[in-house]
């Protein structure tokens, strides 16, 4: 393919499209076929809108232009970095994120809780501190902010130093007062209460951490791997939380594939599992009081 032989936004979209889906490439950071794929990275060239006016999709490209769009569809194919790596950029409850390879991509579905301010399974209004624990990118603590508990005191834990970095890039983008602690898990947080504990820990077992697209290999793996079973960070997060949430307190967490696992070995622990309208799964709820009552449990 000669460069002079694509001209327009549309040429581009559908040359990439065609690209992408000739070299089999995985899409599940942020988009879910070549198409998007394609048109994220042209108008993050152009610098334009995400929908592109139906005016311009005609409209002929510059070569310098045409350059750069083709040095990021290589790096797509050739090496398989995700999108967001390429472009700096998630999108996670309608917001942008600042990412790198430093970060897990945000794709939780804890953003749509997020959006419905975790509705109806707690009254937002209650809602006075809030940890986001293994923040990555501080996506969580972020949008919380912002979309659903504007008031309340919140702190943001990872035990990565870098990847709280790249939690305070994001959070100076909004001008937010969200505190960053570096602890693992509980460690360093001494006796906080809050009313909600979101957490989206690392949970892929060593199969699945085998099976897994090229793709996933350019994240940081610390944010991935969490045992032989994938239960390794859930089930101290289990066993500590009580200790740090108020008597009305909830605690969310995602699990992802490791729902079935989690479920088997704790048969007695009364999870309840969210259901999402735009995808996902896995996500369970507990209030203080379930957790109080676990403390009988002999495996909890």
């Amino acid at each position: 393919m000669k460069i002079n032989e694509l001209q327009t936004i549309g040429d581009f979209i559908r040359w990439g499209s065609s690209q992408f889906n000739k070299e089999q490439l995985f899409f599940g950071h942020g988009t879910d076929n070549a198409i998007d794929e394609a048109m994220t990275l042209v108008v993050y060239v152009l610098h334009l809108p995400q929908k592109i006016p139906d005016i311009l999709w005609h409209s002929k490209l510059t070569y310098p232009e045409k350059q750069k769009i083709l040095k990021l569809f290589n790096l797509r194919i050739k090496n398989k970095i995700p999108i967001p790596y390429l472009t700096k950029e998630a999108w996670f409850s309608n917001l942008c994120f600042y990412v790198d390879q430093r970060v897990l991509i945000p794709r939780s579905p804890i953003a749509e809780l997020i959006e419905q301010r975790f509705e109806p399974w707690i009254d937002s209004n209650n809602i006075n501190s809030l940890l986001d624990m293994c923040t990555g990118s501080g996506c969580i603590a972020v949008a919380s902010s912002i979309l659903a508990f504007p008031n309340a005191t919140i702190d943001a834990v990872d035990v990565s130093h870098d990847a709280l970095a790249v939690a305070q890039k994001n959070i100076d983008t909004y001008g937010l007062q969200i505190n960053l602690i570096q602890s693992n898990l509980f460690s360093n947080l001494d006796n906080k209460l809050y009313d909600l504990i979101v957490s989206n820990p690392p949970y892929v077992d060593a199969e699945e951490i085998q099976n897994m697209p090229h793709e996933y290999t350019h994240e940081p793996q610390i944010g991935l791997v969490a045992g032989t079973d994938g239960l390794f960070f859930v089930e101290q997060i289990l066993r500590d939380a009580i200790n740090y949430l108020n008597p009305n307190g909830v605690l969310v967490v995602e699990v992802g594939l490791s729902q079935n696992k989690l479920m088997e070995k704790y048969p007695d622990v009364p999870f309840t599992w969210l259901e999402f309208q735009h995808g996902g799964e896995g996500v369970f709820l507990l209030t203080f009081e379930q957790l109080y009552n676990l403390r009988g449990i002999s495996e909890v």
